[in-house]
């Protein structure tokens, strides 16, 4: 079983392992994830009223960490927001994790009238398996950009439409 909750700063060292766990991300890309999380619940964190990086968790019965998202509002932009970062511990890939962190992320934005979620990744085949769970969850890829993070690794940017999110399914066509 899933248990959504919160990271503190007592889960940095689990996250860290999450994210070495899932060979999907160079050694610069943890630094950069960690960095975040650093910021948000380093010693100066307190005096931000907004964070900019928020954070959900994923945990299992045991209480372990399995997975994890980083999210945050588009500076300049009225209610879109990324979503920086989203890894699951490989042990629970494909048991619904992902899903469950992913859907808290836009319950939450929806709670707020957010328009828009934007995710980044990339073309590499080693993220095939990423690019079909943003497919199949509603994602559309809005723009590729060519050679973005290095020769033949395209930069994939997909969207989700919030706001449609928010109204009643139509009956009929």
């Amino acid at each position: 079983m899933t248990v959504i909750g919160a990271l503190d700063r007592s889960h940095r060292p689990a996250l860290e392992r999450l994210l070495g766990a899932t060979r999907a991300f160079r050694p610069d890309e943890i630094a950069v994830a960690l960095e975040l999380f650093d910021e948000t619940f380093g010693s100066s964190a307190g005096s931000r009223e907004v964070p900019d990086y928020e954070f959900v968790a994923a945990f299992n019965d045991a209480g372990s960490l399995t997975g994890y998202c980083c999210y945050g509002a588009t500076p300049g932009t009225h209610g879109t927001y990324d979503l920086y970062w989203i890894a699951v511990d490989p042990v629970c890939q494909g048991a619904g994790v992902g899903s469950a962190l992913l859907a808290e992320v836009e319950r939450r934005l929806q709670e707020r009238t957010a328009r828009l979620l934007v995710v980044e990744t990339s073309g590499r085949d080693a993220y095939d398996a990423t690019r079909r769970f943003y497919g199949a969850r509603g994602y559309r890829v809005a723009a590729q950009l060519r050679d973005f993070y290095a020769p033949a690794d395209d930069r994939l940017v997909y969207t989700r439409d919030l706001s449609s999110s928010l109204q009643p399914a139509s009956r009929g066509a």
